[in-house]
């Protein structure tokens, strides 16, 4: 998806939100996704977490993301869904090329990690 950060920049990102009640990460990412994106989703396989620190007004937050590997099973992309309308556009952007259009050196990771777990599945190994 993108979005703008705080400075008013576009940044394409990988969808991302928190539990919400007593969901599990699992859930609240099929929920997340499906809310900011429009498309639903199953899980594959778990592809790590991202540790990060950010600054807003004046102290500094740390957040943990747990990313999964989802494989689409319905809907179609939209973001008029978002809850927060943080998303400005949403795009299905081909495996190969999806490093190169994200913003962030550790979601470009996870998107190596999703290429390799295809990778495995597709092979069967």
């Amino acid at each position: 998806i993108a979005r703008y950060n705080r400075g008013g920049r576009l940044e394409w990102c990988l969808p991302k939100g928190h539990p919400e009640g007593v969901e599990t990460n699992e859930e609240a990412a099929i929920r997340e996704i499906e809310e900011e994106t429009g498309i639903a989703g199953r899980i594959l396989a778990p592809l790590g977490s991202v540790d990060y620190w950010f600054t807003v007004t004046n102290y500094r937050v740390h957040k943990t993301v747990h990313h999964f590997l989802l494989e689409a099973t319905g809907g179609h992309l939209t973001i008029e869904n978002d809850p927060d309308h943080e998303a400005v556009d949403v795009a299905w952007v081909p495996i190969g090329s999806l490093g190169k259009r994200l913003s962030f050196p550790n979601e470009r990771r996870i998107a190596d990690l999703a290429r390799e777990v295809l990778t495995k599945h597709v092979s069967g190994s």
